[in-house]
């Protein structure tokens, strides 16, 4: 039965809807419906399609009380906005439903798990919120949650567990049938660390370990894990609150975190061997992946910044968008990731040139602009003898305005920059990360979409996002080398 605080918000973002143009949303990135989006939750594949669901507040687009938003998609790339999934509307919950994961139950119904949050006075007369887990069950339409929520709460929890820290449920599905789930939580020790839960049905849990545990190296909170089996190891995806850099590795604040290392099955351990961060941009966030039915391991993150994203007027009628979708895999040791292949079939007019030289100059190429497109560079130095000094792609450019790619090989760092973009706030407009470069050769893909750049270097070994909301006027891209460099550009639309 559809209670009437779902019902309100499933008719309210349809009512709002029609007042958003398409061409002010992302073109093939999932945007909120209405009012606002961020981690995305339940990414899975069910009844030949993808589902995404997504933490919403429809009625406003700055956060508010959590509900569960719901698209799907064929391709991952056109979604269909479906009704709000879940709403906070049991005393359990009725302080927001959080994050979480989906999976298909052998009866062939949609087994959903968030975090319930419910807000109490404790004894001491402080007001905290509560995280307990929640599940609920559908047809991929409509969810109906479980008589017996919440199936776990801080009674399920081993000593010096946090009750307030204790979220963002991931499950999946062994051979055997039952169902593992990492969970993340706040040790005594207020760092963070991953749990590890285990049910024989999908609804009756029970705690099992700690997975793994920060022990205060990365950042304090881990939020939204991921554990994953890719390429003959086992990766733990989550996303540390709080980071401090490790030179151009992590960057301060909200980051992510991706750890590589060998999972004992048969006893649950998992054997840390390599650390990286997942993204290396500026706006990217609690990633989630999904097994597509061809075995590939697809992650879509959210698209933005929590230092950043309450900085945008309150009148406007969406905020938040999802991530490319992107091709999970190792190789030497690291995670690598590629747009998904289905990209490619929304490639036309081809554009290239080869062989264009730069030097100590700015270039536009006839052919080479706009804000849907597929760009592919090849960049190095005219003369091997002769190491140039920096190299930028300028993009949503005009006489005003730019976002800025720069790579300088002397230090071998990449930077994405917006300070030009547009913006009036004093918000965080640079990063940089480490790329492999011999002899300031680099291999550049570079997406745009109305409000993003998403660049992939050397085949996806670093990945860099970054958001802007520069007029869609602004449509020109320029080449810029500090010395001499040779480069050769592909470019497409994407339509």
């Amino acid at each position: 039965m559809t209670s009437k605080t779902l019902q309100k918000a499933r008719d309210y973002e349809v009512k709002m809807e029609e007042k958003i143009a398409e061409e002010s949303r992302p073109a093939f990135h999932l945007s909120s419906r209405v009012g606002w989006m961020n981690d995305p939750n339940g990414f899975s594949y069910y009844n030949g399609e993808y589902h995404m669901f997504y933490q919403y507040h429809p009625y406003d687009a700055h956060w508010g009380p959590m509900h569960w938003g719901h698209a799907v998609s064929k391709d991952l790339l056109h979604w269909e906005y479906r009704p709000v999934a879940i709403a906070p509307d049991m005393e359990y919950d009725k302080d927001g439903c959080f994050s979480g994961s989906a999976v298909t139950l052998p009866d062939g119904r949609h087994l959903l798990m968030y975090t319930s949050v419910e807000r109490k006075e404790e004894a001491d007369g402080v007001v905290r919120d509560f995280q307990t887990q929640s599940v609920a069950i559908g047809d991929g339409m409509d969810y109906e949650k479980y008589e017996n929520n919440p199936v776990l709460t801080a009674a399920d929890l081993p000593e010096g567990c946090s009750r307030y820290d204790f979220r963002d449920p991931k499950m999946w599905q062994l051979e055997d049938g039952s169902y593992l789930c990492v969970i993340g939580n706040r040790p005594a020790d207020g760092s963070g660390q991953i749990l590890l839960f285990s049910s024989p049905d999908g609804l009756n849990w029970k705690y099992e370990k700690i997975l793994d545990a920060n022990n205060n190296r990365y950042g304090k909170m881990w939020e939204c894990p991921d554990f994953i089996p890719l390429d003959g190891k086992w990766v733990l995806l989550t996303s540390p609150q709080d980071m401090l850099p490790e030179g151009l590795e992590y960057h301060n604040g909200n980051g992510t975190l991706c750890m590589i290392g060998s999972f004992d099955e048969t006893e649950w351990i998992f054997t840390e061997e390599k650390n990286q961060a997942i993204d290396y941009g500026i706006d990217f966030y609690a990633p989630q992946t999904v097994l597509a039915p061809d075995g590939r391991r697809i992650m879509i993150g959210w698209m933005q910044n929590w230092d950043t994203s309450g900085h945008h007027p309150k009148e406007d009628p969406w905020f938040g968008q999802m991530s490319l979708p992107r091709e999970l895999s190792l190789q030497n040791g690291r995670l690598i990731q590629k747009p998904v292949r289905e990209l490619d079939a929304m490639r036309e007019n081809k554009v290239e040139y080869k062989d264009v030289t730069l030097t100590d100059s700015t270039v536009q190429l006839e052919g080479v602009e706009g804000r849907k497109i597929d760009m592919e560079l090849c960049i190095r130095p005219k003369d091997a003898q002769a190491l140039y000094q920096k190299f930028a792609v300028r993009f949503a450019k005009d006489h005003e305005y730019h976002t800025a790619l720069s790579f300088r090989p002397f230090e071998s760092t990449l930077k994405v920059d917006r300070k030009f973009s547009g913006s009036r706030r004093a918000l965080i407009h640079q990063c940089r990360c480490k790329v492999n470069s011999e002899n300031g050769c680099l291999k550049l893909r570079v997406i745009l979409d109305r409000f993003s750049a998403e660049v992939f270097a050397n085949d996806g070994e670093q990945v860099m996002t970054i958001t802007f909301y520069t007029e869609q006027a602004a449509d020109g891209i320029e080449f810029f080398a500090d010395g001499s460099v040779e480069m050769d550009v592909v470019k497409y639309d994407l339509i």
